[in-house]
């Protein structure tokens, strides 16, 4: 976008002035209509970056200028407001890499070890199949429905509560209840 006026810098500046005054959906919408624009600016000024990079600075620069959006004056120009916000929030990344990359020193991760042997399992198995899938029967019915999608069929906590009708709240509350309770069943702590 050309930081002077065109029709398309009017019309942000436009939802801008709306959003000063109060009006939600316009700002939602000019933050919609601004983050494209923000990622192709961020590129262009850091080609070497990454996607996920690329989106944590525009999300730095969203939350400045949702910071400092009382200080856009609408008798000037929207474009160059933001972008001037857009590139001190990029420079600030670019400082804040060069300070970790000067004082980090990249290494094999190792392995995490415990005194005690009977902490250093696999976490992924249990040693008693069937003792497991018999506690899992003597849940309550809410509570077993909820441990076998989440945490046997791995599903989504979405994928659970459109299977359930449950809301995703009261999934959570059941998955953990009924983990406790499998916890006590086998005799672990926790």
């Amino acid at each position: 976008m050309d930081p002077g006026r065109s029709a398309e810098a009017d019309r942000l500046a436009r939802l801008m002035r709306s959003a000063q005054d109060g009006d939600g959906p316009a700002y939602t919408r000019l933050l919609t209509d601004v983050t494209p624009l923000l990622r192709r600016f961020v590129h262009r000024l850091r080609p070497f970056l990454q996607p996920a990079d690329i989106e944590d600075i525009v999300q730095e620069i969203l939350v400045s200028v949702h910071g400092v959006r009382a200080s856009y004056d609408p008798a000037r120009p929207f474009a160059p407001w933001l972008f001037a916000i857009a590139h001190n929030r990029v420079v600030d990344a670019t400082r804040r890499w060069k300070r970790v990359a000067a004082n980090e020193v990249s290494g094999e991760p190792l392995p995490e070890t415990f005194s005690q042997s009977a902490t250093n399992v696999d976490g992924d198995t249990y040693g008693d199949p069937e003792a497991l899938r018999e506690a899992v029967k003597h849940l309550p019915a809410g509570q077993r429905r909820a441990v076998e999608l989440l945490k046997l069929q791995e599903l989504s906590l979405k994928e659970a509560s459109t299977a359930t009708g449950m809301s995703v709240t009261a999934l959570k509350v059941a998955v953990h209840r009924g983990v406790k309770a499998l916890r006590k069943a086998l005799g672990e702590k926790g």
